[in-house]
């Protein structure tokens, strides 16, 4: 049995991966400055120097740090670059928030990685299902409900344990746009909740499997 639990009452330390307009991370920062989460955002890293999420991250006032993986010989390297920004910054929990890019996961953050798909998992994952991918694959499948999954990750794409799933309806005159935009309605909903479970130390992972304590 392996517990992820963060027991004290301090507000858990963050750090954000982004690749894009940074939606996700806003969605937190709001949820923190309304004080119904609590956490602080210790470092951002993004894997592009010029999308939106940066600047919106330095609006915020937030330590922004850009590790773009084409700097590195490898992904060993980009790996351990990420490792030591998220060790100087001692952060808690990982946040992949439209993160595009493979990292290795080093022991340390074991279950303390989280990402959102924008689909219910084990359904529609794997390389190459992410963002309109997903939504397509789930219109062509003719599915009547999506969602979101937030999960641990794991060094295999969309496999780790599922923390928290969110449902919406799928209609007949969807298009992958619309269909996004409702199932990004229940991303700002569910990634929160996996963060407050986890700062609140009520998350057990064993067998791969996620036990919620009351």
């Amino acid at each position: 049995m392996n517990s992820v639990a963060q027991t004290n009452k301090q507000a858990v330390r963050l750090g954000v991966l982004i690749s894009g307009g940074g939606t996700t991370l806003t969605n937190i920062l709001e949820y923190i400055n309304q004080g119904r989460l609590n956490a602080k955002v210790a470092v951002t890293i993004s894997s592009r120097s010029t999308v939106a999420g940066v600047e919106k991250a330095k609006k915020a006032g937030l330590n922004v740090k850009i590790i773009r993986k084409k700097d590195y010989p490898d992904i060993d390297d980009f790996s351990k670059r990420i490792e030591e920004e998220f060790v100087a910054a001692n952060v808690d929990l990982v946040v992949q928030g439209g993160w595009l890019c493979l990292w290795k996961i080093p022991p340390r953050y074991e279950n303390r990685v989280m990402n959102i798909h924008p689909a219910l998992l084990p359904s529609f994952g794997g390389k190459g299902m992410w963002g309109h991918h997903v939504h397509e694959a789930v219109l062509a499948a003719g599915c009547k409900l999506s969602g979101c999954t937030v999960h641990f990750c794991t060094n295999e794409y969309d496999k780790g344990p599922i923390i928290v799933q969110r449902a919406c309806e799928v209609k007949d005159d969807d298009t992958p746009d619309t269909l996004a935009a409702r199932v990004f309605e229940q991303e700002c909903i569910a990634y929160p909740q996996a963060i407050k479970l986890f700062a609140e130390g009520r998350i057990i992972v064993q067998d791969n499997n996620v036990k919620i304590k009351s």
